[in-house]
C-alpha cells in the first residue's frame, strides 16, 4: 500500500507485469502497460494553458455580431402566466429581442437523460411553448442585448402575473409511488425474508436518516456561446456529453444530428450537471429568431433556478445481527424527491447491494413527485447519501455489540456479490482498510464516546466504507493518426472537466504506442470526433481505454499490412508484435524491429489514420465490479459552542491500477472535500410554501473553503483489476462516498451526539 502524498510516491512509475486480460480472459499482447509511464505522476498536459489564461471556456468565445442573453424566471411553483408585460424591457437600451412563449419558434420536447440512448435533457417540459409554469424559477422570457449588463437590466423590467394552481412542494407529506426503474434496474431487490429475519435477530438497529437537497456550484457557471449558419448550429458549451447534447438539440429543433456541432474543450467542473438544460435551448432559439450569435452565461442564481441538483432523501436502515455481529438481515428502504418529468430517482441503495454479506436483504426506493426543478446527477448519486445512512447504522450496531467498527465490517465481508451472486472481479477492501487504519492511527480511538478532551474540544475518530461501481457505457470509439514524424494524435469525443482525462489518456496512448508522452496528443471535447462518450458514472477512462485498445490493435494490423518482404517484421502476426521505442518489434526477438517512420516511408505514406469502436463491455455480465475504500476522520467538537472542526481525513482506496498518481490524488481529495460539504454545510433551503429555492448564491449556499479543509491523506492498493481495460476502475466519484458517515461517526465518538440528518450543524449538537 502506498500513499500518494508528496512524501511518499513509492508506487509512481513502478513497472508492473502485463496482467490485462480481455473480457473473454485472453491476454492482450499489445497492452504494453508494464512501461513506467503508467502510474507516473505526470503533470497535467493542459495545466499551463489553464494557469496562464490560454484555456478558453464556453463563455470566453467571442463571435462577430454576438449579443448577450439574460433570463427572467417564474415566481410560482405551478400555474399559468396570465400577463407578461415586456414593454419596458423592449424599450430598454441595447435590447435586440425579448422572446416569450408568444414569439418563440416551435420547439419539440427535449429527450430526457436515461430515456433514450443519447438523451441529455434534465426534463421533458416544452421550452417556452405555452403559458404553463412547472416550477418556481422556470424561465419565462429571454432578453438579448448588446451587453450583459443591458440584458440583465432589461430582464429585471419584465412583469408577470399568474393564475396559481395547487402545487406539491412538501416532501414530508407528499404521496409516494414506486418508480418505473432506478438507473435502468428494478427499484426494489429482495433476498430471502429480511423483515422476518430482522424481527428475530438478537441485536438490532432500526433508524431513519435524512439528507437534504444539494445544488451544483461548479467554479464555472453554466454557459453557452452559439450561432446558426443557415440550418446548422454551432455551440461552444460547458458540457460533459457533447454528442448527447448534439443529438438532443437536433431533436428539439427538428434537424439532423449532423447539423449540430458542439465544442467543449474546457469545462470548469461538471459533477453531473453539465448536460442539457433549458438555457442552451433558449439561447439557440433566440439566436435563430434574432439571426445573431448569442452568449448566455447563467448567474449563480440562474444555475439554482435552471440546473437541477441532488434530491432530498429519507432512508430507513435496519440491521439485525447475531451476538457475534453477523448480519442476519439488512434492510435499506426509503423515499426520494423527484418530478414526473425526469427519470432519476436518487439511487441511495446502490452501495448496500454490494458491501455486506447479510443472510437476508431488502432494498427499496420510492419517489415523491414534487412541483420543483428536476433533480439530476450529482457526484456519486445515491452512494454519497446512501452510505451516510448505511455506514452510520453500522457504527450504531458496532457500539451495541461493543465491537470495533472495522471488525464488524470485516465479519460481514462477502465472498460474492450478496444480491447478484456474481463473483467480484477484484476486491481488496480489507487490505485497504487495514493499511489505512495503521496509517491513520485507528488504534488510538476511544471505544467510549466523549472520553478524549483537548481543552474545550472533544476529540473523536470515525470511519466508513466507500464504494462506487465500475461502468463502461457503449458507444465509445477512437481514431489514432500516426505520422512519419513519429507523433501520434488520438481523437475521441471525450471531456476534460478537471479530472485529468487528457493527461491520463496521453500516458495510456503513449504506453500502448511505445512513444514518449511528448509525441502524443489527445484531442477531445468536440462532437465531430469519434465515438459517443459520456463523462459520468466514473466510466469515461474505461470507455476511452476500451476504444483506444481497439483502435491501437487496428492500427498495428494496418501497419503490418504495409510491411513488405524486406522488412524485419515480415511474416510476423499481430500476436507476435509489441510496440516499443517508436516502432514495432517482435516479442521474442529484439533484433526484429522497425520504426513507424520507416514502415510508413516504405509504403509511401505520410500518415496512417485508423478508427475503431470499443469492444462491447461483456465484463459486467460476468463479474460484480466496484471500487472500494475506507474513509477515516478525526473530528473536534467544542463542548462550549458545538462547533465541529475536522482535523484529519484519510482515504485508503482499492480502485484497480492507478494510471496517474498526481491526478488520482487530486480526484480523491476533491471528492473528499465535497464530502465534507455534504457532511457539514451543504443544504439547499427550499420554501415548501412557494417551492422556491431560498439560498441561490455562494453567500448563502455554503461549500467548504480553504480554512474548512484539514490535512487530507490518500493512499491506494494499486492492484490491477484483471477484467478491465488497463486494469483500472473509476475514481472520480469514489472519494465522496463514505465521507458523510465517517464525519458523523467521528462526531459521535467525540461528543456522544448521534446526528441522523445532514448537514451536521450547531443546532443538532447543542
Amino acid at each position: 500500500m502506498s500513499a500518494s502524498n508528496e512524501r511518499d510516491r513509492t508506487h509512481a512509475g513502478v513497472a508492473l507485469a502485463r496482467d490485462y486480460r480481455t473480457p473473454d480472459g485472453q491476454p492482450d499482447p499489445l497492452s504494453a502497460l508494464d512501461q513506467p509511464r503508467i502510474g507516473a505522476p505526470l503533470s497535467r498536459v493542459d495545466g499551463l494553458q489553464k494557469v496562464t489564461g490560454g484555456a478558453r471556456f464556453a463563455a470566453e468565445f467571442a463571435l462577430e455580431g454576438m449579443v448577450h442573453a439574460a433570463l427572467a424566471y417564474s415566481t410560482i411553483a405551478r400555474g399559468r402566466i396570465t400577463t407578461l408585460d415586456t414593454a419596458a424591457a423592449e424599450a430598454a437600451p441595447g435590447v435586440v429581442l425579448v422572446m416569450t412563449h408568444d414569439n418563440a419558434p416551435t420547439l419539440q420536447s427535449p429527450p430526457v437523460f436515461l430515456t433514450t440512448a443519447q438523451g441529455a435533457a434534465g426534463d421533458d417540459h416544452p421550452v417556452l411553448q405555452n403559458d404553463q409554469v412547472h416550477w418556481n424559477g422556470q424561465p419565462i422570457a429571454v432578453v438579448l442585448a448588446e451587453t450583459p449588463e443591458q440584458a440583465e437590466h432589461a430582464a429585471s423590467l419584465i412583469r408577470a402575473e399568474y393564475a396559481p394552481e395547487p402545487a406539491v412542494t412538501d416532501f414530508r407529506t407528499a404521496a409516494t409511488r414506486e418508480p418505473d426503474n432506478v438507473l435502468g434496474g428494478p427499484p426494489s431487490v429482495s433476498v430471502g425474508d429480511a423483515e422476518q429475519a430482522f424481527g428475530t435477530a438478537p441485536r438490532r438497529v432500526d433508524a431513519i436518516y435524512r439528507t437534504p437537497r444539494h445544488n451544483h456550484n461548479a467554479i464555472e457557471p453554466h454557459a453557452v456561446t452559439l450561432a446558426w449558419h443557415d440550418d446548422e448550429l454551432m455551440l461552444h458549451d460547458a458540457s460533459q456529453c457533447v454528442d448527447h447534447v448534439a443529438y438532443s438539440l437536433a431533436q428539439v429543433f427538428g434537424i439532423a444530428e449532423s447539423q449540430v456541432h458542439v465544442s467543449s474543450p474546457f469545462v470548469g467542473g461538471g459533477f453531473g450537471s453539465k448536460t442539457l438544460w433549458q438555457h442552451q435551448i433558449l439561447a439557440a432559439a433566440a439566436a435563430r429568431v434574432a439571426d445573431r450569435p448569442v452568449r448566455l452565461a447563467l448567474s449563480r442564481e440562474g444555475v439554482h433556478r435552471v440546473v437541477g441538483g441532488r434530491a432530498c432523501t429519507e432512508q430507513r436502515v435496519a440491521i439485525g445481527a447475531d451476538e457475534q455481529g453477523h448480519f442476519r438481515a439488512l434492510i435499506h428502504t426509503g423515499k426520494a424527491a423527484m418530478t414526473a418529468h425526469n427519470n432519476l430517482p436518487e439511487p441511495f441503495t446502490q452501495a448496500t447491494r454490494c458491501l455486506y454479506g447479510a443472510d437476508h436483504v431488502q432494498l427499496a426506493i420510492r419517489v415523491a413527485d414534487l412541483d420543483m426543478l428536476a433533480n439530476t446527477f450529482m457526484r456519486a448519486p445515491g452512494e454519497s447519501v446512501g452510505t451516510f445512512a448505511l455506514e452510520s447504522a453500522i457504527d450504531e450496531l458496532a457500539e451495541q455489540l461493543d465491537l470495533d467498527p472495522l471488525e464488524l465490517r470485516r465479519r460481514n465481508e462477502p465472498e460474492r456479490d450478496p444480491t447478484s451472486g456474481l463473483p467480484f472481479s477484484s476486491r481488496h477492501l480489507l487490505e485497504a482498510s487495514r493499511a489505512g487504519a495503521e496509517r491513520f492511527g485507528w488504534d488510538q480511538r476511544s471505544a467510549r464516546p466523549g472520553e478524549r478532551y483537548e481543552g474545550e474540544w472533544q476529540i473523536g475518530l470515525g470511519c466508513a466504507t466507500a464504494t462506487y461501481p465500475y461502468m463502461r457505457m457503449p458507444g465509445a470509439a477512437a481514431r489514432i493518426t500516426l505520422s512519419r514524424s513519429g507523433a501520434a494524435r488520438v481523437d475521441v469525443a471525450a471531456h476534460e472537466m478537471g479530472m485529468g482525462t487528457a493527461t491520463v489518456q496521453t500516458q495510456v496512448a503513449a504506453a500502448r504506442l511505445g512513444l514518449p508522452v511528448e509525441q502524443v496528443r489527445f484531442n477531445y471535447g468536440d462532437s465531430s470526433l469519434a465515438g459517443v462518450v459520456l463523462a459520468g458514472g466514473s466510466q469515461q477512462t474505461a470507455a476511452i481505454g476500451g476504444a483506444v485498445i481497439a483502435a491501437h490493435r487496428a492500427l498495428v494490423e494496418a501497419l503490418l499490412e504495409l510491411v513488405d518482404g524486406d522488412s524485419p517484421l515480415a511474416g510476423l502476426t499481430i500476436d507476435e508484435i509489441e510496440c516499443r521505442d517508436g516502432g514495432l518489434g517482435a516479442v521474442a526477438d529484439s533484433a526484429r524491429f522497425e520504426t513507424y517512420d520507416r514502415i510508413l516511408a516504405r509504403a509511401g505514406r505520410d500518415e496512417l489514420a485508423i478508427e475503431a469502436d470499443a469492444a462491447e463491455s461483456e465484463e459486467l455480465s460476468h463479474f460484480s465490479m466496484h471500487s472500494f475504500g475506507m474513509i477515516f476522520c478525526e473530528a473536534a467538537v467544542s463542548a462550549v459552542t458545538g462547533e465541529v472542526r475536522i482535523r484529519r481525513l484519510l482515504g485508503s482506496f482499492d480502485c484497480g491500477r492507478v494510471l496517474n498518481a498526481k491526478t488520482a490524488a487530486s480526484q480523491f481529495r476533491g471528492g473528499m472535500i465535497m464530502g465534507l460539504g455534504l457532511a457539514l454545510m451543504e443544504e439547499t433551503q427550499f420554501d415548501t410554501r412557494s417551492g422556491r429555492i431560498m439560498n441561490p448564491s455562494l453567500a448563502e449556499y455554503h461549500v467548504p473553503v480553504q480554512m474548512d479543509v484539514p490535512e487530507i491523506e490518500v493512499m491506494w492498493t494499486d492492484i490491477p483489476d484483471p477484467h478491465t481495460p488497463m486494469g483500472a476502475r473509476g475514481i472520480g466519484e469514489l472519494g465522496i462516498t463514505g465521507v458523510g458517515a465517517a464525519v458523523a461517526n467521528a462526531v459521535y465518538n467525540a461528543c456522544g451526539r448521534r446526528v441522523r440528518e445532514l448537514p451536521i450543524t450547531l443546532d443538532k449538537l447543542l
